[in-house]
């Protein structure tokens, strides 16, 4: 179950966006509706089939600029939803809801266009013990929103920055002057119980990475012969280090990677190819 990041971490973002996007004032909404005069009712409708996620983080969009909008969600975080299925009913003043509109409904839908394209690589190893990964590559400024969406699709996170976790890459081995040497130094500085985890593309790497004790390694890049190669080798050697796949992932190759028998499979796909997922707002004046 994923689990939504703390308010008092996201609402310092929303509170920028928000700023972001009405500058001095919205000249539209104030001039129609002056603050709190009027109230509505709204509906929030799915334009696609998908999975829907980050409906409690446009709950708090509106409640950052009128604490009295009821935001009720209709569907669970992760559910799949239908084209034309309403996800969400809103009730509160004209001006909350013409104002928090637009950052409240591009927030959830690039969510759920992330959740949406997580549950698929998640669904096509649902049935192996191989679980998939996201990445760093994130949106600048959306990480924990990013990462929550991921979650929410079915994805394991990855690190969530640079201090959560070692990974030793390509550049750290060649600048350090090899695996060996950087586990070393690697290991004389960080605090307990941090991890170490190891890029590698060759067989040698692997022996190195094992010699010097990585926690995990990740095969990266390799054609699907080599990998398995690697991975026999490692559980030859070790049941403790964990085993993880990154490069060339796609929904076509996904399942003959997890079929090697590694432990994780990490891609940024989700993240960085994902359409948004279309949603709207709909006022019911009748309800008014």
């Amino acid at each position: 179950m994923a689990i939504l990041p703390p308010f008092l971490a996201i609402d310092p973002l929303l509170q920028s966006w928000l700023l972001e996007d009405i500058g001095r004032g919205d000249r539209t909404t104030q001039s129609l509706f002056p603050s709190g005069t009027q109230q509505n009712h709204a509906v929030w409708i799915v334009k696609e089939s998908g999975i829907v996620a980050g409906l409690p983080i446009a709950a708090r969009v509106f409640h950052q600029l009128d604490a009295a909008v009821k935001f009720q969600a209709l569907v669970a975080e992760g559910e799949a939803c239908q084209k034309g299925e309403a996800i969400a009913t809103i009730q509160g003043s004209f001006d909350a809801l013409l104002t928090g509109e637009r950052v409240a409904l591009n927030l959830a839908m690039r969510l759920s266009g992330i959740a949406t394209m997580t549950r698929q690589y998640v669904e096509k190893i649902a049935d192996l013990p191989t679980q998939f990964v996201d990445t760093r590559k994130t949106t600048p400024g959306l990480r924990l929103l990013e990462k929550y969406a991921s979650q929410v699709g079915g994805a394991v996170n990855h690190r969530m920055g640079l201090d959560d976790a070692v990974m030793i890459k390509d550049n750290h081995i060649v600048a350090a002057g090899g695996i060996g040497v950087a586990i070393a130094k690697v290991r004389s500085h960080i605090p307990y119980p941090l991890t170490i985890e190891v890029e590698t593309e060759s067989l040698s790497q692997v022996e190195e990475a094992l010699h010097h004790r990585a926690d995990i390694i990740m095969l990266d890049n390799m054609p699907l012969q080599l990998m398995k190669d690697a991975v026999q080798k490692i559980r030859q050697s070790s049941d403790r280090v964990k085993i993880e796949a990154s490069g060339n992932v796609s929904l076509e190759t996904i399942r003959a990677i997890a079929e090697t028998g590694v432990d994780f499979i990490s891609s940024s796909a989700p993240m960085t190819r994902s359409p948004w997922l279309d949603l709207s707002m709909r006022f019911n004046i009748s309800q008014s």
